[in-house]
């Protein structure tokens, strides 16, 4: 049975307005003033539709958005008032003809596994942000209550920061991704695979027993890394970055990232140790020992077979954004709340299971997806390292999951650089989810899929899919290969 169809369309519009609407340039819509708290379960918003211009006024529109309700890209004008401004801007990009939106739940109350609320509950009001924003005192769960937090505090904006950084994502995340980089100017589509993972290692819920963190590595924040697959070029080119549990408590302190270079059969330190999220390698090169290179971005490429000078490994700053976040890193303020549609619980599919998926013209699109309604607030940082292109950053959390929904950055001058969005599952829903040890549901998001639009440049950008994505605690002996550097290019 299809979902139910959106009863109100261009043409009905039209119906409405007349020949008004029909001369007017746009459709302007009320602005949702900024609400205090998470809305009830169920209450749906509602968009107001104003013509502008200096024709006759007319009474708006008011019309709720519903689950069930499918639009279509003639239906685009209702989603103005429940997308970012700077998305909706670029709405070519992340919309197309063609697109099925399906409306989800209404504020939809998302379960929470037990350990973790406990945890939560047990720690509250321990947690702190000293005065040069660090995190102090924190042991599990959330180290700021959503309930607890006093917006008047100028502190706020760093305690939501954390609460994003220690949001639940189950054991971490691994499995196969695929990126498609799409160029700003003349040049094919790029595309590679692999498979990364993310392993929290302290500050774990699940691990009251072993005193929050996994055994021997109670001075491991986290453990990061991958390896490349496809295409020939960058094949076995891997990696690994270990944050220590001080990073913290200390903005500056760096990374531990290693990488395994295949043509040189070596690892290597990477030339950069501080990220302020995940870490995934982009080599500059000079020479070439015989092999291509596999161009991405505007500077920079993946080139292992150039073995004869290996200029430094950077941080390519795509693929893997907004799965971490170092909170302190950034100094934060709360900029507003407001009601959005974004896909965090979709119900398509992509790489590996689905590797023909439709993503629009651009390639950037989840619009051929279910997209819940939900409550967000609006988070901006400025980062505190200013040697680095992204200066800003606000990102649209969810208010009750602390996903992130929405992610922009800037330049030090305020110009606009990216505009991503993110896709998400809800483990529960899903029958071919691994369960938690115990056979408790893991009620874990998994991040299966990010696209960023290169607004900087006015075109390109990557997509990232990674549709098997599991969250349960790995094996020990998969644990111990993770956190240590020792298997990277064993047997290459």
């Amino acid at each position: 049975m299809h979902p139910a169809r959106a009863t109100i369309t261009t043409k009905h519009l039209a119906h409405v307005f007349g020949a008004m609407l029909l001369t007017s340039s746009f459709i302007c819509f009320a602005h949702l003033s900024a609400s205090a708290g998470l809305p009830d379960e169920g209450d749906c918003p509602e968009v107001t539709l104003e013509p502008e211009g200096d024709g006759p006024k007319v009474d708006a529109v008011a019309i709720a958005i519903k689950p069930g309700m499918v639009l279509l890209k003639e239906d685009l004008m209702l989603l103005r008032q429940l997308i970012p401004k700077e998305l909706w801007r670029s709405r070519e990009v992340f919309f197309h003809e063609g697109m099925r939106l399906v409306v989800g739940p209404c504020h939809r109350r998302y379960a929470v596994p037990d350990f973790f609320r406990e945890a939560t509950e047990k720690f509250a009001g321990q947690a702190k942000v000293d005065n040069d924003g660090n995190l102090t005192q924190y042991t599990a769960g959330l180290p700021f209550p959503q309930g607890q937090i006093d917006p008047n505090d100028k502190k706020s904006g760093a305690h939501w920061a954390f609460n994003v950084q220690e949001r639940y994502i189950g054991a971490g995340l691994r499995g196969k991704f695929r990126i498609s980089d799409f160029p700003n100017r003349v040049g094919e589509m790029q595309e590679y695979d692999g498979e990364f993972f993310v392993l929290k290692v302290s500050h774990r819920a699940d691990l009251a027993a072993q005193d929050y963190h996994i055994p021997k590595r109670q001075k491991m924040e986290l453990a990061s890394g991958g390896e490349f697959h496809r295409p020939f070029n960058a094949r076995h080119l891997a990696w690994r970055q270990f944050r220590p549990k001080r990073a913290s408590e200390r903005y500056g302190e760096p990374d531990d990232i290693f990488t395994y270079i295949p043509s040189m059969r070596k690892v290597r330190r990477a030339a950069i140790s501080w990220v302020d999220g995940l870490y995934v390698p982009k080599y500059s090169v000079t020479g070439d020992g015989g092999g291509g290179q596999l161009a991405y971005g505007e500077t920079g490429s993946i080139s292992p077979t150039a073995g004869y000078s290996i200029a430094a490994s950077e941080d390519m700053r795509r693929g893997l954004i907004g799965i971490t976040l170092r909170a302190n890193a950034y100094a934060w303020r709360i900029a507003g709340e407001t009601d959005v549609l974004a896909p965090i619980n979709a119900n398509g599919s992509g790489y590996p299971i689905l590797k023909d998926r439709n993503f629009g013209t651009s390639g950037l699109s989840f619009a051929n997806d279910r997209w819940d309604v939900r409550h967000a607030l609006i988070l901006e940082g400025s980062l505190r390292v200013k040697n680095l292109d992204v200066a800003y950053v606000k990102i649209f959390v969810d208010y009750q999951t602390l996903q992130p929904l929405y992610w922009i950055t800037r330049t030090s001058r305020q110009r606009l650089l990216d505009i991503g969005a993110f896709a998400y599952k809800f483990s529960d829903d899903l029958t071919s989810a691994p369960e938690w040890p115990g056979g408790v549901p893991a009620s874990a998001f998994i991040p299966v899929a990010a696209a960023f639009y290169d607004a900087g440049a006015g075109a390109g950008g990557w997509r990232r899919e990674s549709y098997d994505i599991d969250t349960t605690p790995p094996s020990d002996a998969l644990q111990r290969s993770m956190t240590t550097s020792d298997g990277l290019g064993r047997g290459r």
